[in-house]
Formats: C-alpha cells, structure tokens, sequence
C-alpha cells in the first residue's frame, strides 16, 4: 500500500538557504522514494491569518512556487497545488468545524499564546485575535484529511496539530461513517535528526534574528555579501583554527562529500585564512545551488510557467478531493432531492450502550478515575491524584475534548487496549453530550 505523505508551505516570505538544507533538500528527495505518494501545496489561505498585505501574499506565492521547482521538485510524480485553487478544502473545513468542540481550539497553542501575550501585556484575552488564527487547526486537519495522508512531515510545534486531527476525523467517522472510516488517522513525522543550519552569527538561521543567506533571491552577489557577513574568531592567516568551533564549517558540511568536509578541516587547522575560508565556501555552495538559481530566474520571468504545472497540480489534487466530498455530503444529509420513504410507526432507538467514567479513592488515600467499556474491561487508568477535584478536571477534559487531551494526560492505557480504541469510546462520550 502507498503512503501519503503531505507538506505545506505557508506564502508570506522567500526562502532562505536553511530553509533548503532543513525542509526543501529532504522533503524532496523523500518524495522520490518507490511507496510514497506526494502532496506538496502553497497553503496561501493559510497565509491570510498572518499578513494582510495583497502584495506580500501576491509576490511569496510566486517566489515560493518558483523555489520549490527550480530546487527539483517533480510535478509529474508529486501533487503540487495551491490551497486555494481547490475549494472542497474549504467546504471540508465547515464539516469538520461543526464537530469540532470550542474547548478543545480553546487549548491551541496558537490561541494560547495570543491569550497569554495580551493577558501579560494587560490587554483583553482575544484582542486582536481573528477567527481564522483560533481555528487554524481546523483548515490544517481539512488539508490532511482532504486527501487522507498517511504522514505529515512538521516540526515538534505542530504535534498538537496533527492529534488534533486525528481527533476531529475519529469524531466525524464515529458520527457520520455508520460502519465506514472516511478519514485515515493522520501521524506526525518529526525528523529529529533534521539539519538546522547556523546563521550568520550562529544562532539557528531565522529572518527573525535577520541573520539569513539568501537562497536564490539577489543572485550570486547577495550570497557572496552575505557569506562575507559570517562571524568568525580573530585567527590571523596562518594561525591554525578550531573547525569544530567555526559555525561557517557547519555551513560548508550540509553542501560537501566527507572526503570535502575533512580536506576543509585540515586547511583551516594548518592556517587557512577566514577569508579564503569563505571564498571556498561561497564557490561549494555556489557550485550547488547556481543551476537552480538560472532555473528560478527563469520561471519568475515566464510565471505563466509556473500557473500551468499549478492548474495542472489542481487539476489532480481535485480529481481525488471531489469524490470524497460528494461523499461526505451525502453522509452529512446534504443530498440531492427525493422522494422521501414513507414514514413508518416510531420505532423505539436502542440506547448505545456508553463507556463510562468512574471516579474512586483508594486505601492510599489518592484519588483515581478510569474510563470503562460497557462490557466493563478498562480503556484508561489515571495516575493517583492528591486531591478529587484534580481527578475531576481530568475527566472533565477528555469528554470535553475526546482523543485531543490523551497527549498530556496522566493515564495508561488498558490491558490489551489499543488507542484508536479509546478515541472512538471519547468520541461517543462527545456525541453524547451534544
């Protein structure tokens, strides 16, 4: 079976070379893996919940698409589409909104953090605060279950995103599927290992310590200028340097074999100057990225170029959201008219029989809860609480926000349980309380 993998890239800046080593280089050579189906989308509305400014959207939508191409993306065995030239995104989004509970995107990061820097600065709670940055993870879980990936490659900030989705899709199945799953359960993939590029002045590069080396933007004379910038020790030509201590020799490993890298190293232990140190690294790097960046030259003077692989990536990416939307419509009730069934005499619902919580205090003097099925085996166990109301809280939280709160939870798992299992025994307690 294929796995889907999807990546989104938000539109309102340019990408700068860190963003090539860390993001770009891996995400494209993994979409050339034999087993992995590709998306790749411009997550332009996205963009509209931190800039309002046309242009600035206008111009990173074209920059970033040119990027991606010129970098070696390969459209015809990758999907590469714009968010907004599909409109089932959007449409998924409102489903998915309406069994989404307010206290579960009460607890986002995003919104939390925003609440938290207005509280501290004394302002109101939600000053400033729109409706599209509180429900953010909606239109992200919408992304993903669009086109049910499998994984979604994201830093450790988007976890909770991610687990969010996968607790909305459990909650949609359980309400709507009537025996079916319409969503996958999406997984994160975290790359620990990913390689974070030092900026010019050692610290990660970041546009927000305005430390950055350009990819493509400014040509070879802006690399230059700004490898020149790249702090280093006041080692005099001929003085032996520490390359284990230069953040300009982390640099140069990303773009080098290891047969480079240790020629590096011994030039600049016997003597080499920093000058000529980053004239080297200027011309490996150079040597690297100047073919993408005639290709990126290229495509920004024809964007009529990149606007037909886009239609074109649009054009696939809907031929498969389409059908699952009609579906989704019919399972929501949003139908074609018909002759409606003739009403027969009120037959009685049997009540589903519910998992239950159970609160309970034991010898120990600590307070517990566990969540049980209705054939009485164990789902979940919490730790011992010192206090009662604690427990409470806790399980107030998990009917409250289902398999969302299971993350920091202080629970186990039952005997022989697995998780999912337990996601859609939270997710009746949900419907439930509706």
């Amino acid at each position: 079976m294929q796995q889907r993998v999807l990546t989104g890239i938000t539109t309102t800046g340019t990408l700068h070379l860190g963003n090539y080593v860390g993001a770009l280089r891996p995400a494209i050579e993994a979409s050339r893996e034999r087993g992995v189906e590709s998306f790749f989308f411009m997550a332009d509305y996205h963009a509209l919940i931190k800039c309002d400014d046309p242009a600035r959207i206008e111009r990173s939508r074209l920059q970033i698409a040119a990027t991606w191409l010129a970098a070696g993306l390969d459209t015809e065995r990758v999907v590469f589409y714009r968010q907004s030239d599909i409109p089932e995104i959007p449409e998924l989004c409102w489903l998915l909104t309406c069994v989404t509970s307010k206290g579960q995107m009460n607890r986002a990061h995003a919104y939390k953090g925003a609440v938290d820097a207005n509280t501290a600065a004394g302002e109101e709670p939600d000053a400033g605060v729109t409706m599209g940055l509180y429900c953010y993870p909606i239109l992200m879980a919408a992304d993903i279950l669009m086109f049910n990936a499998h994984r979604v490659p994201v830093g450790k900030d988007q976890i909770q995103h991610i687990e969010m989705a996968r607790d909305v899709a459990t909650r949609f199945n359980h309400l709507f599927g009537a025996g079916e799953a319409f969503f996958v359960l999406p997984e994160a993939q975290v790359d620990e290992t990913m390689e974070l590029l030092p900026g010019l002045d050692g610290r990660k590069m970041s546009k927000s310590y305005d430390n950055v080396i350009p990819l493509f933007e400014g040509g070879e004379k802006a690399l230059r200028e700004a490898i020149a910038r790249i702090v280093t020790d006041s080692k005099l030509p001929g003085e032996p340097k520490d390359p284990d201590s230069a953040h300009l020799v982390t640099i140069f490993d990303a773009f080098a074999t290891a047969e480079e890298r240790a020629a590096f190293r011994a030039e600049l232990r016997a003597g080499l100057a920093w000058g000529e140190a980053k004239t080297r690294l200027f011309e490996q790097i150079n040597r690297q990225i100047g073919p993408m960046r005639a290709r990126y030259d290229a495509l920004m003077a024809h964007p009529e170029e990149i606007e037909a692989i886009l239609q074109k990536g649009a054009e696939r990416a809907r031929a498969l959201a389409r059908p699952l939307l009609d579906r989704l419509r019919h399972a929501v009730g949003l139908r074609r008219f018909q002759p409606l069934a003739a009403s027969a005499a009120p037959v009685a619902k049997a009540k589903t029989a519910l998992p239950v919580f159970k609160q309970y205090r034991e010898a120990d003097g600590q307070f517990y809860f566990k969540l049980s099925a209705h054939d009485g085996r164990v789902l979940l166990q919490s730790q011992g609480f010192a206090g009662g109301r604690e427990a409470g809280e806790w399980v107030k939280r998990l009917k409250l926000e289902g398999a969302a709160a299971l993350a920091g939870a202080p629970v186990s798992l039952g005997e022989d349980v697995q998780a999912e299992e337990v996601g859609l025994a939270l997710a009746a307690l949900q419907q439930a309380e509706v």
